[in-house]
């Protein structure tokens, strides 16, 4: 008989969770800030497009933003896959919970298909493209299924905070370089959508520290960070190669989203926050240095 002492099952992660009233807050008021800054396609200057003053790299970026944009079914069909709001096997609070949310989906996705439509418009507008080509490389590309590796919803929350704040850093930026007047402001109006959904996004998770701390957040924040991917990485023909083209025509690089991370843990500066935040800071300086 072995005296051995049997192997211990390591603890369940915590699994973080928000009571479904709290996220409703949440939800209404950025779906209430959405409807406050609505805008229509039709308010572009389109008359004013002046296709002549496009770089062969504006084309290209503009192309490549297109695909991004467009796979917005692909996006929304994951997050509601990853947040069922229809099944009788859905406890009520999980469902509650999943239903608020939902609110917001409906509400972004509708911003998101705003931005794929004015995307592909301006590509026909700007002779970039025609809409039978145009209509067919969006189709190959939308098709393809999107997934991320995340198993909690405050891991899902996070990838979706670093990429909608590298978003509108990119927007930023292209803006800055582009000079043809109806992209910019285009791009003006892209990343001002990007920076609310940011906001949203950066709430949940300072409800979520809130509530539960950060030492058991930091560990899925960290998770996040070490496998993210920017959306259609994995998927988009041609994306490493095109993507480093596209960020240094632009001066950009993704990771320096990962500082929103920092400046929200840094909101919590008790004595434990403050070795929550170095330790933090320095694993997502170890990533960018690879």
């Amino acid at each position: 008989m072995s005296d051995t002492a049997p192997p211990v099952s390591p603890p369940e992660p915590l699994r973080p969770s928000l009571h479904p009233a709290e996220l409703g807050k949440l939800t209404r008021k950025a779906v209430s800030r959405a409807d406050t800054h609505h805008w229509s396609i039709e308010e572009l200057p389109w008359k004013a497009l002046r296709p002549e003053e496009l770089t062969e790299t504006d084309r290209s970026v503009v192309r490549f933003i297109t695909f991004i944009e467009d796979h917005i079914p692909g996006y929304l069909t994951y997050f509601l896959d990853a947040f069922p709001v229809s099944g009788e096997d859905l406890a009520i609070e999980e469902f509650c919970f999943n239903r608020e949310y939902f609110r917001f989906l409906i509400s972004w996705a509708n911003e998101e298909e705003r931005h794929a439509s004015v995307l592909t418009r301006y590509q026909i507008e700007a002779g970039i493209s025609d809409p039978d080509t145009l209509l067919r490389e969006l189709a190959e590309e939308g098709r393809k299924k999107f997934s991320l590796p995340y198993e909690s919803p405050v891991q899902a929350f996070t990838y979706t905070l670093i990429q909608e704040k590298a978003t509108q850093l990119f927007y930023q930026r292209f803006k800055a370089v582009a000079t043809e007047p109806v992209l910019r402001e285009l791009l003006h109006r892209l990343a001002r959508d990007e920076a609310r959904h940011f906001a949203f996004y950066t709430e949940i998770l300072t409800a979520y520290i809130t509530r539960h701390g950060l030492a058991a957040t930091i560990p899925d924040l960290k998770d996040v960070l070490s496998t993210f991917r920017m959306p259609l990485a994995d998927t988009l023909n041609g994306y490493w190669r095109w993507s480093l083209r596209v960020a240094d025509a632009v001066s950009y690089n993704h990771t320096e989203a990962y500082g929103a991370l920092i400046r929200l843990v840094n909101n919590f500066s008790t004595t434990k926050g403050g070795a929550s935040t170095a330790d933090l800071a320095e694993f997502i300086h170890r990533i960018r240095a690879v």
